[in-house]
């Protein structure tokens, strides 16, 4: 642990192997593909960025606050959320702690433990952020703390660092935002009629409303009725309100596809009196953690339905135990960094979706999993015989070059290449998705070089796969092109 000033340099064949012959090869691909535009097709940043326009208020609010995976670094070591100005949104929470948090103590507190994140594709994603967004050469100390905060401050208060400036100066092509299915969808409605309408999207992510362990559900299920004037008690009269939220996600957010972050990937397909039974005792309050995964279940094989429909692709996010810290969890709600993987079963938990819908033309089901002991065991092999079935990139967790080196190196041989789906960031933090779709492009040059020398797949196949790993299959696969 040392505050001394060290440089800041980007190697430029980084992550390409110490192979000389599979880097050299790597570099070749890279040079072609390093600046195809950035397809977003799934991440959480902030609607209003793009609709308000502003520009961002401090280092501390844009790079620390929105973003677990720093933050949740710094708290594993002692560092409280309060203490780092994280608003508290639970139950018990306190939002005026936010507001007396002063940004550039919690800057800081991040600099003198910058050490921390050595290693970390964090690491990787904010020094490449440093470089390439502000034209830092020095790395991030106790020592330049200050100095560095002071500097972006200075930048983002420029005309080119509005969120919209910033899409070109990234040449993101599309970016998509995830908002919960009784969202009014005001920010994007209010870029309908301007040319980032078709650069800007939503995504339709119904937890909220299909979810029965939540505290919130029955509140959200009357909130659903008073949107749509369907009457969420009864079976029917539920899935159509739900129906009618796609559509509305569709024509003012121009949504291509939904999200469900499920525990588990467990479906199910009861008969119709069963899912009355099942949502009377959801509604009631006296189902079980078992109903309330069955009643998810039978969810997700409804939503399948509804996307053959309406055609909305489905991503499935299953395997994460949320909120895993009760004590964060009442204080500053959901999504603050704890939650942690869970061993995740596919093969039977599928089966009744798949059984009722997997072989049909009209269904897209991309599928992640934060549980890499199923890539080739299950996933893989799922994905290489259902037509509906893709597989998502190394997801959450395991978003570093050697998660996604292994999704390739464990998937391909089953699923081939054409069974995937690119990358997509997931991201909150807006300035870091530049730096995560470039490790992701060296790590695909790197595993096709790899083939390239191995002599099991040619250059010229090598340079045609560079070129759908990053961009044509994201738009194929999100109904983009």
């Amino acid at each position: 642990m040392t505050s001394s000033i060290q440089k800041l340099t980007l190697n430029p064949q980084r992550l390409f192997s110490a192979d000389k012959q599979v880097s050299n090869i790597a570099v070749e691909l890279y040079q072609k593909i390093k600046n195809l535009p950035i397809v977003s097709p799934h991440g959480h940043t902030d609607p209003s960025w793009f609709n308000e326009n502003k520009n961002f208020k401090n280092a501390t609010d844009l790079l620390i606050r929105p973003d677990h995976y720093v933050f949740r670094m710094l708290y594993s070591q002692g560092i409280d959320l309060d203490t780092l100005g994280i608003p508290q949104h639970g139950e018990k929470g306190d939002l005026s702690i936010y507001r007396r948090a002063d940004p550039e103590k919690i800057w800081q507190l991040l600099a003198d433990h910058y050490f921390l994140f050595a290693g970390t594709p964090s690491g990787y994603w904010l020094d490449e952020t440093f470089s390439k967004v502000f034209g830092f050469t020095e790395k991030l100390c106790s020592a330049n703390a200050m100095q560095y905060y002071r500097e972006i401050n200075r930048q983002l208060a420029l005309p080119e660092f509005t969120p919209l400036a910033l899409m070109d100066k990234f040449n993101i092509e599309l970016i998509a935002t995830t908002e919960g299915a009784l969202d009014s969808l005001s920010h994007h409605s209010a870029i309908a009629d301007s040319k980032w309408a078709k650069r800007v999207i939503t995504s339709f992510r119904p937890d909220d409303v299909v979810d029965a362990s939540r505290e919130d559900f029955v509140d959200n299920l009357k909130k659903l009725a008073d949107l749509t004037g369907e009457n969420t008690q009864d079976w029917r009269g539920y899935l159509n309100a739900i129906r009618k939220r796609r559509q509305y996600f569709i024509q003012n957010g121009r949504a291509t596809a939904t999200d469900h972050g499920h525990p588990t990937a467990l479906t199910a397909d009861l008969p119709e009196n069963e899912c009355q039974a099942l949502l009377n005792k959801c509604l009631a309050g006296q189902s079980s953690e078992q109903e309330q995964e069955l009643f998810r279940g039978q969810m997700l094989t409804e939503l399948a339905g509804m996307s053959i429909e309406d055609g909305l692709v489905m991503q499935i996010h299953p395997g994460a135990h949320r909120n895993h810290n009760v004590q964060i969890f009442d204080y500053f709600g959901r999504d603050k960094g704890c939650d942690i993987p869970s061993q995740t079963e596919y093969v039977n938990a599928l089966k009744p979706l798949l059984s009722k819908y997997g072989n049909h033309p009209d269904l897209k089901i991309i599928l992640f999993t934060l549980d890499e002991t199923t890539y080739s065991r299950e996933l893989a092999p799922l994905a290489g015989h259902y037509p509906s079935l893709k597989l998502g990139p190394a997801w959450w967790f395991h978003d570093s070059p050697a998660g996604m080196l292994r999704f390739r190196q464990q998937t391909t041989e089953t699923a081939g290449f054409y069974n995937t789906v690119g990358f997509n960031d997931d991201t909150r933090a807006f300035l870091s998705i530049p730096a995560r779709h470039d490790v992701a492009r060296r790590v695909d040059c790197r595993y096709l070089a790899e083939l390239v020398s191995n002599h099991q797949i040619t250059l010229v196949e090598a340079h045609t796969l560079a070129y759908q790993l990053t961009y044509g299959l994201v738009k194929k696969a999100y109904n983009l092109s």
